[in-house]
């Protein structure tokens, strides 16, 4: 199964309105970051161990560890959790812009250095989280 199916499945697995909203989720992060690449996270470590929610990624940056290793992985993510969707914004290096930024325009949801979660789209303002996540794709010099 290549990356694109596996995330048609992961979406289509999510009960509605989750569903319903991953799919306007994943065709605006498409159309925000349209030559990206596409990730797609199951969850689990080397022995198949669930450490995470699954997750899909768009993007693509260097991670840099304090001891000098580097590591490819998304920029832009989404994931269903149990109460709703989280997007992550990864790469900024001031972990208080996505909050001082877009916190107070967003509407209900809860924004950390990193991550963006909300319950539905319904309950936040989908041109401030498209604005949130052009950002993270610039900052990161994501090619359209």
């Amino acid at each position: 199964m290549n990356v694109q199916e596996q995330i048609e499945n992961y979406i289509a697995s999510q009960p509605e309105p989750k569903n319903s909203d991953m799919q306007a989720l994943h065709r605006m992060i498409l159309q925000v970051m349209p030559k990206c690449k596409l990730w797609f996270l199951d969850g689990k470590n080397s022995e198949n161990k669930t450490i995470s929610n699954p997750n899909i990624g768009y993007g693509s940056h260097t991670i840099k560890y304090a001891d000098g290793t580097t590591r490819e992985f998304y920029q832009i993510g989404m994931s269903a959790n149990k109460t709703g969707i989280s997007v992550y914004i990864l790469g900024i290096k001031d972990k208080t812009y996505l909050a001082q930024t877009y916190k107070k325009k967003l509407g209900r949801a809860s924004v950390t250095g990193y991550c963006i979660k909300f319950k539905t789209l319904k309950d936040i303002n989908v041109d401030i989280l498209e604005a949130a996540i052009r950002y993270g794709g610039e900052a990161q010099g994501e090619k359209r």
